[in-house]
């Protein structure tokens, strides 16, 4: 057998097992349980056989996502037994981004000496960053009130879950069950009547750009002031004379090109971590879950596609003017990393790198994608007018559409800075609840398939900003057409 005649394999495989499950779901015959199950592993293991004569990274990860989403559903008390994989993948890849960013940063801007450049690319990003997220503000709302997904709505007792508390809320708690394990009395409303801690006001985004203490900020994993620090730290370095800036810049470039080796080592893990991941979110969540929310699920998935095709595309065709075949080829592996563990720092180190051999110059890459982690959220900026707007609408208030894109603008600044992390958006739909006076059970109803959520907006994250590199970068002229046509994924 060889790689073909397995990719025949299992497409005919699949199509098999498709209409198996679809007469069955039908009702027009009976088909055994213990049939559909074999069937579907039959097909696990015809992609797994395919994906050992393909040899590529890219194609063990997408196979080791529909062994996780089998694993989720048919054993679903062991799948949450697999989270210590994800947490272990994850770990190792967050080990990277600091000392990655770092070197890749003052590297780009030392070597080259240019500081014209560095202040040009920054205005370019920050105009094309707030266009494009601006778009997606605008698609996200325009679906949203196409749908009316909240409208109605009925939300099981299961999705009613306890949304996540802030870091003063836990604190006064912890402090509660301390008086309770001394035995002092205190009134039973006493941690409803604590003050919570407030929401961040534009000042104090702008604030936490700029590092207080560089160490700090790479223990948080606070991407922005990581990258502050190293671009300082890199026109510093420029400064220098030649003699006094060639153990540093060679200590960088070294340090680079180690985490680059580093990165592939742990990418040989990634669909152990990935599968993992799949298996847990599905396990936790099943199918069944998308009964009474799968309206709102499916309007952010259709919103990000037509923010994809309507905005990112042409973008691609007419604006950066680079091989669309060969870039999605490019951003298969960080897309698909970012999809199944929703976090854009685990598909940091693939998307940089992927970027550079895809014709970027590092300078640029190591430049634009970090600063996009904080300022062209797409995927997120869409998600957060859409689910508001769908807050307002289970909740029954009208808005007008004036107010829907006040509260989207407002969302779109109050995002700035997001950690790159699972499920952090959530942070901010609470908080601007608490500002326009919305309920917080919608969210908390979200907040049961917000891992299925997080998936895509995500994915569109890590789209938008590899997209955003190869628009700087041919906006500076320095766009290697050679090496994007002959990339070729690992």
């Amino acid at each position: 057998m060889n790689r073909k005649k397995a990719g025949v394999l299992s497409f005919v495989l699949f199509t098999v097992i498709a209409i198996l499950h679809f007469i069955d779901a039908r009702g027009w015959v009976a088909i055994p349980e213990k049939v559909l199950f074999v069937s579907r592993w039959v097909f696990i293991l015809s992609l797994v056989v395919f994906a050992f004569y393909k040899r590529s990274l890219t194609t063990w990860i997408l196979v080791a996502m529909a062994i996780g989403i089998e694993i989720g559903l048919d054993f679903r008390e062991f799948s949450q037994q697999l989270q210590f994989l994800s947490k272990i993948f994850l770990r190792l890849v967050k080990t990277i981004v600091a000392p990655l960013l770092f070197s890749t940063l003052v590297v780009g801007i030392a070597s080259h000496s240019n500081l014209k450049q560095v202040g040009r690319m920054g205005w370019k990003s920050l105009v094309y960053f707030e266009i494009v997220t601006t778009l997606a503000l605008v698609i996200g709302i325009l679906f949203i009130n196409i749908t009316k997904a909240g409208e109605g709505i009925q939300v099981p007792e299961s999705l009613l879950k306890e949304v996540p508390k802030s870091n003063t809320k836990q604190m006064q708690e912890q402090m509660l069950s301390i008086l309770d394990s001394a035995n002092i009395a205190y009134p039973s409303d006493l941690l409803g009547r604590l003050p919570d801690e407030s929401g961040k006001k534009w000042d104090d985004h702008i604030i936490d750009i700029f590092p207080e203490n560089i160490i700090k900020s790479i223990y948080e994993g606070n991407v922005l002031p990581i990258v502050v620090f190293s671009l300082i730290f890199g026109i510093s370095l420029a400064m220098l004379s030649e003699q006094k800036k060639k153990p540093l810049l060679e200590f960088t470039e070294s340090l680079s090109e180690t985490m680059f080796r580093f990165t592939h080592i742990i990418m040989y893990f990634a669909p152990f971590g990935v599968g993992a991941a799949i298996a847990v979110t599905v396990g936790h969540l099943g199918i069944d879950i998308l009964k009474n929310l799968f309206l709102l699920l499916i309007t952010l998935y259709l919103a990000l596609i037509t923010f994809i095709v309507v905005v990112l595309v042409p973008i691609a065709l007419f604006v950066a003017k680079i091989p669309l075949k060969k870039f999605i080829e490019a951003i298969k592996e960080p897309a698909s990393i970012a999809f199944a563990t929703t976090s854009s720092d685990s598909a940091l180190p693939s998307a940089l790198e992927n970027m550079e051999r895809f014709g970027v110059p590092r300078k640029i890459v190591s430049f634009v994608i970090p600063t996009g982690y904080t300022f062209n959220l797409d995927g997120t900026t869409l998600y957060l007018s859409l689910a508001s707007v769908f807050v307002a609408q289970a909740a029954g208030i009208d808005l007008s559409i004036g107010e829907q894109f006040m509260i989207g603008l407002s969302l779109m600044l109050t995002s700035k800075g997001v950690a790159a992390v699972p499920r952090a958006s959530l942070v901010i739909l609470i908080a601007t609840a608490s500002t326009f006076n919305f309920p917080l059970w919608p969210i908390m109803a979200i907040y049961g398939i917000d891992e299925l959520m997080d998936m895509a907006r995500t994915s569109v994250n890590i789209i938008g900003n590899t997209l955003a590199s190869c628009v700087i970068a041919r906006s500076e002229g320095e766009f290697d057409d050679a090496k994007a046509q002959a990339f070729t994924a690992d």
